[in-house]
């Protein structure tokens, strides 16, 4: 028997042990769409336990968000979670999109209280109307009922925290509103995600904190992006990107193994959920779970 082909047509010890859900945002153009549908369709047989659509700042993406989702139920086996955001929208608004995702087959939001329609940075203003923030948002779809709800965390706090302890505090009554998995702002020093986990599970929140990966499709821009949100570049990733700006396919390669390193120290720790923010392209996300040992299932 050849034993290499027996083992390449299974999962490893690592990969049967791990669950991993995907991040996609909604399609502005009929070009971006078809590249969707291309990333859903490569990333889909490796069974996700879910792929989550996201929303656009002040709602708005609300349209294609749900066309997205919806398109994803119809013709995927795969469990589609939408996002949500109370930015500039009074409740009754919010409601509607809610419902309406529950018309079309979604059993799964992730309740955000989302950035101001003029980006990251801006102070933000809850509509007089509208959900205070991200904990009576969740609160309000757990009053409407019959969903799952995940909420973000944030390994280096959020930018508006002042400490920890206030950034920990807003997670609680996130969970005390009913919220049942937070997955987390990308970061790239695991300590960074362990200690928040720490901090967290002192205070008594016990749900899921999953982690999310960035697979950094060009460092410059992750770099830009990531001083804005708040998350920290180690010296040395920036080390390892150092001469690639113009050299694609080795920045791919060191982008893989620089992700599945990552989520293979992490499963050591002892963690086994991860949320993939792909960014809409699938081959680093693909490349990054096969060096983790999974494998695609027919479906």
């Amino acid at each position: 028997m050849n034993h290499n082909a027996e083992r390449s047509g299974r999962r490893s010890q690592t990969a049967e042990k791990l669950n991993i859900s995907f991040e996609f945002f909604p399609p502005k153009t009929p070009k971006m769409e078809e590249n969707l549908w291309a990333c859903v369709k490569r990333l889909a047989p490796l069974c996700p336990d879910f792929v989550s659509v996201t929303y656009g700042a002040g709602g708005s993406t609300r349209e294609r968000t749900h066309a997205t989702v919806e398109r994803i139920i119809t013709e995927t086996h795969v469990p589609a979670a939408a996002h949500l955001t109370c930015v500039g929208a009074t409740k009754a608004e919010v409601n509607e999109v809610v419902e309406s995702y529950a018309a079309c087959g979604v059993k799964h939001i992730v309740a955000l209280r989302g950035d101001p329609a003029d980006g990251v940075g801006s102070k933000y203003v809850p509509h007089a109307d509208g959900y205070v923030n991200a904990a009576d948002l969740v609160a309000g779809i757990r009053d409407i009922g019959g969903f799952e709800v995940s909420v973000s965390a944030y390994p280096e706090k959020h930018p508006e925290s002042p400490d920890f302890a206030t950034d920990i505090e807003m997670l609680r009554q996130k969970v005390d509103a009913g919220a049942t998995r937070a997955i987390t702002q990308f970061f790239f020093d695991n300590d960074l995600y362990e200690a928040y986990v720490e901090r967290a599970r002192r205070a008594g929140i016990f749900i899921p904190i999953v982690p999310g990966i960035l697979p950094i499709h060009n460092f410059v821009q992750m770099a830009n992006f990531a001083g804005r949100t708040g998350a920290s570049v180690p010296q040395w990733l920036a080390n390892r990107f150092e001469g690639l700006d113009n050299d694609p396919e080795t920045h791919r390669l060191v982008a893989a193994a620089i992700a599945a390193e990552q989520v293979n120290d992490l499963h050591e720790r002892g963690v086994d959920d991860f949320h993939f923010y792909t960014m809409n392209r699938a081959n680093l996300s693909y490349a990054i779970c096969h060096l983790l040992g999974m494998r695609p299932v027919a479906v």
